[in-house]
């Protein structure tokens, strides 16, 4: 038995790194609601129904002016990713994270007095700083870093993701009752921002940056996590020189940038403009809106937890590479609503059972991502997992951001079936092209240049991962009949 076998032996089933994870579950969701309740509320502000009392005021605004609305949290979004990944490395994710979301939710409660004095202009300002202090991405890479052992990363990361999951749905469902409801639209804003400041006290009273900070954690996961994250960083010095160069000349890294951009755009699509389509397309009132607009991410959050058990199989039983399991669970949530999407473009007006349908799964599936490729960057780089992190999320966002605008030049009358057709064919395009370069270049190996320059000169030229890359054709089958196609990276 193996030291770490030992270790383990003495280590509860649920310890303080299942509590983190847990924190980041509940921060993600009420960050998640804090950047997706606006699509609710553009609709629910131009053509909600009104409160009971008759005093909640409603907007003219054009389509134009509700994607600038929609897509101005992505502009400060995209400038908050890179910087907030050095802060996380330079202060905790402990700091970084509550000061994001406490200015988010305080922000959130002040839209409502916004818009009333200056209308839509006001309300994108808001948004654009809500957008500057969404740091959660970053954030939660790092801490995940700082707090996951090795064998323990892909079941804790990938249920720290379906926070995201669950803000969805309740950013779609819970705001479209609260808008349809006596509260109002402006109900949206002051209960995204409760949700949030609960979670900042919780954080604040519970969290830790790392297993050697917390205080009350057990000798033996202390040291399970300690030690794990000793020998994954080799021995690191405490300060490391961040590897600018081997990252931005990586090809795995813009491999994993391209699905993740990928997805970004499908799923922006997806989010910000699902309620506008139902509205406007099928025709439906604000509270079976939030229903059928809800129930694709609540069946998104679902999979995350089918997928979860599935890949926990397949890597404890070795039936799959870490690698291979990247991959295949990439190419189901980028193909699959591909494939949806472009059936979308075909189904007549009439079928809107079908369509809600093929909605719902295109959203539902995609949640493959968050073990197909979130937790990629962990793999890639573990020591600087929070730089990687804030990079892509700059990048991403900036493909968030003008989903919205693009979805605003195509769709100008929400009403019309053929404009959408255009929107759900280049969404389908998008995500088919991103699968394919990952599928070529995307790995989940820790790259060398996650070691400090000291380690990598102690490397010998054979221990140094993707010398050699080959294509196989390979019988498949007893039989001998079948073939199988496989990219194999191997040290000679």
């Amino acid at each position: 038995m193996t030291d770490t076998e030992e270790v383990y032996e003495k280590v509860p089933r649920l310890g303080l790194r299942h509590l983190q994870a847990g924190l980041l579950f509940y921060g993600l969701a009420a960050n998640t609601v804090l950047q997706l309740n606006v699509n609710v509320a553009v609709v629910a502000m131009t053509n909600g129904t009104r409160s009971n009392d008759g005093n909640t005021p409603l907007y003219d605004w054009t389509e134009t002016q509700k994607s600038y609305i929609q897509s101005s949290y992505y502009w400060g979004c995209a400038l908050a990713q890179f910087p907030a990944g050095y802060l996380c490395k330079r202060f905790g994710s402990k700091a970084v994270l509550f000061w994001g979301t406490l200015v988010s939710s305080l922000l959130s409660a002040l839209t409502t007095h916004a818009v009333a004095v200056a209308g839509w202009k006001a309300y994108c300002v808001v948004r654009l700083l809500q957008g500057l202090c969404q740091v959660t991405w970053p954030c939660i890479h790092q801490h995940l870093a700082n707090w996951c052992p090795t064998a323990e990363r892909t079941r804790l990361g990938a249920f720290a993701y379906t926070g995201f999951d669950c803000g969805n749905v309740l950013a779609m469902y819970g705001a479209g009752m609260v808008a349809s409801s006596s509260l109002g639209w402006p109900g949206i804003s002051y209960s995204a921002a409760g949700l949030g400041l609960v979670w900042c006290v919780l954080w604040l009273l519970l969290g830790a940056n790392t297993a050697g900070e917390a205080r009350f954690i057990g000798k033996a996961e202390k040291s399970l996590i300690v030690g794990d994250l000793r020998r994954s960083e080799s021995k690191e010095p405490k300060k490391m020189e961040i590897p600018w160069r081997g990252i931005f000349t990586s090809v795995p890294v813009y491999a994993l940038l391209c699905a993740r951009c990928a997805d970004s755009w499908g799923l922006t699509t997806m989010q910000t403009q699902l309620p506008s389509y139902l509205s406007g397309v099928l025709g439906l009132d604000m509270r079976s809106n939030a229903v059928y607009s809800a129930l694709p991410f609540l069946l998104m959050w679902v999979m995350c937890y089918v997928y979860l058990v599935i890949a926990d199989v397949l890597l404890h039983k070795k039936w799959m590479s870490l690698t291979a399991l990247r991959k295949t669970y990439t190419s189901i949530a980028l193909w699959a609503p591909a494939s949806i999407m472009l059936a979308l473009v075909f189904v007549g007006e009439g079928q809107q059972t079908l369509v809600l349908v093929l909605v719902t799964l295109s959203v539902g599936v995609s949640s493959a991502a968050t073990i197909g490729s979130e937790l990629n960057t962990i793999d890639l780089s573990p020591n600087h997992a929070g730089i990687l992190a804030g990079l892509m999320s700059s990048l991403t966002n900036l493909m968030a951001l003008l989903t919205p605008l693009v979805v605003g030049v195509l769709v100008t009358d929400s009403r019309e079936r053929n404009q959408w057709q255009v929107v759900f064919g280049l969404a389908a395009g998008v995500l088919f092209a991103g699968n394919v370069i990952f599928l070529i270049w995307g790995t989940a190996v820790t790259q060398p240049w996650n070691e400090s320059k000291e380690s990598q000169r102690e490397l010998e030229p054979e221990e140094k991962p993707f010398q050699h890359t080959k294509l196989e054709i390979a019988p498949e089958g007893s039989d001998g009949n079948g073939v199988s196609l496989r990219l194999n990276c191997t040290s000679p």
